[in-house]
């Protein structure tokens, strides 16, 4: 593998600096859509999509986390708009795609059914296929299924579903972060703590938003809590909690409880189906949300990847040395296009 360790700051950064401002991070100018729509993609699900940069550039599809969370418009800005056909779209149950929040027929294989709708939807042949996270897994799985329609991969934050990793979500990062941790566990009585998840999702999926909402403030505050390597103290109170945070909760504990809809190991087991295609993986050292033993697994499956490590980043894409490696991996990505 090509290893591209992200050199450390050059004077440390002040102890009282919580987060490096975003007006610092080395992302391409704002740019807005040229065309967008949505696109139905069963009887009860349609999903929104957009597109930007050049209209026959070469084409990426960007590939959210969570599951959940849905797009934002800083997505479109980790790629050259000279260059990529840039496709932006949400996930079922999330951001503009409708119902939100819907969990019914929402699994990982309706997802990889859903790309390629829209692949064929927009024409596209073949695709870069970029995703962090969630976004990353869903890259992975999506390119087994279609390994003929991808370009390559750009990964971010690996995490390969396997049990274990689960596992540490629910649990490990009490490790890292028992503050965290504990706020967690208050939400639910003492009894249910041993098994968040379950009953989590109980409360995520009742019908009273007396119940689901405090309970998605909850399960957002944790990930937010534990998302960067030094957490903002305003992450300690998500702000405009509203049916978006019920998305992102109640989507992710459903793929909890349901294994992500994997079999454990999956992705590494099929991973020769796609190890021919050019891929770049960026993974800060102290992710504590997917820890960098699983970027280190599919690297060492993957052994012609490009592999960078953010000595100083922790899981979120706006980490400064993550952003900064994202952009340079796309950079780099260029050279396997022509």
């Amino acid at each position: 593998m090509i290893l591209h360790p992200t050199p450390p700051p050059k004077t440390p950064a002040h102890p009282s600096s919580r987060t490096t401002p975003r007006t610092t991070l080395p992302l391409y100018p704002p740019i807005e859509p040229h065309r967008s729509g949505m696109l139905q993609v069963d009887d009860r699900h349609s999903v929104y999509w957009e597109e930007c940069g050049a209209p026959q550039g070469v084409p990426v599809i960007f590939l959210h986390g969570g599951p959940g969370s849905g797009s934002a418009p800083y997505h479109r800005r980790f790629f050259d708009p000279t260059f990529w056909r840039i496709i932006v779209f949400d996930q079922r149950g999330a951001g503009r795609s409708r119902p939100l929040a819907d969990i019914t027929d929402n699994t990982t294989g309706h997802l990889i059914a859903d790309i390629e709708k829209l692949r064929r939807h927009l024409n596209v042949a073949r695709w870069l296929v970029f995703g962090g996270s969630w976004g990353a897994t869903l890259a992975l799985a999506y390119g087994e299924s279609h390994p003929g329609r991808c370009l390559g991969f750009v990964l971010r934050g690996i995490f390969l579903a396997r049990a274990r990793e689960l596992k540490w979500f629910l649990g490990g990062m009490e490790a890292i972060f028992p503050e965290a941790w504990r706020n967690f566990c208050k939400h639910l009585p003492p009894g249910e703590r041993q098994n968040p998840a379950t009953h989590y999702y109980a409360r995520l999926i009742d019908d009273d938003p007396a119940v689901h909402m405090p309970a998605a403030a909850a399960w957002v505050r944790y990930e937010n809590a534990c998302s960067t390597l030094l957490p903002p103290v305003q992450n300690a109170t998500p702000p405009n909690v509203g049916r978006k945070t019920l998305a992102l909760a109640r989507i992710e504990a459903h793929y909890f409880v349901h294994n992500m809809f994997l079999e454990d190991n999956q992705l590494l087991a099929h991973i020769d189906t796609i190890s021919h295609l050019p891929c770049a993986i960026v993974q800060g050292r102290y992710d504590i949300v997917c820890p960098i033993t699983s970027a280190d697994a599919l690297a060492r499956a993957w052994p012609q990847c490009d592999y960078t490590i953010g000595d100083d980043a922790g899981h979120s894409a706006l980490e400064p040395a993550n952003c900064k490696g994202l952009i340079e991996a796309v950079q780099r990505m260029k050279a396997h296009m022509k």
